[in-house]
């Protein structure tokens, strides 16, 4: 029997696994990770809502690397179909950040 944790993970994997292709060499090592809450508060400034997502570009020790944060992922979530959407799309928002194309040109069904 596979935990939440598990079934999130696989869904963060599967949505990658379909972007893969539009990677290209360049961008071939990116990584795909899933933190349970994103690392720190917002700022007063900044808007108050949890990040469901983050890209972190590349640095000379590590490759891109596109993180999902679970626990506001699901808070947002009304069922488990949902929930994959909600991950394709912040993995698609994510993806197309890193190639500067807008998330539509990847994922016509994007949000």
């Amino acid at each position: 029997m596979t935990t939440r944790r598990e079934r999130f993970d696989d869904l963060v994997l599967d949505a990658a696994d379909r972007l893969r292709p539009q990677l290209g060499t360049r961008y071939a090592a990116t990584e795909f990770a899933v933190q349970d809450v994103p690392p720190t508060d917002p700022a007063p400034w900044d808007e108050q809502m949890a990040p469901l997502g983050r890209l972190l570009r590349a640095t000379p020790e590590r490759a891109d690397r596109v993180v999902v944060y679970r626990r506001p992922v699901e808070a947002r979530a009304a069922d488990a179909l949902d929930l994959a959407e909600i991950v394709a799309e912040v993995v698609t928002e994510q993806v197309a950040a890193l190639l500067g194309v807008p998330p539509e040109e990847l994922d016509p069904g994007t949000r």
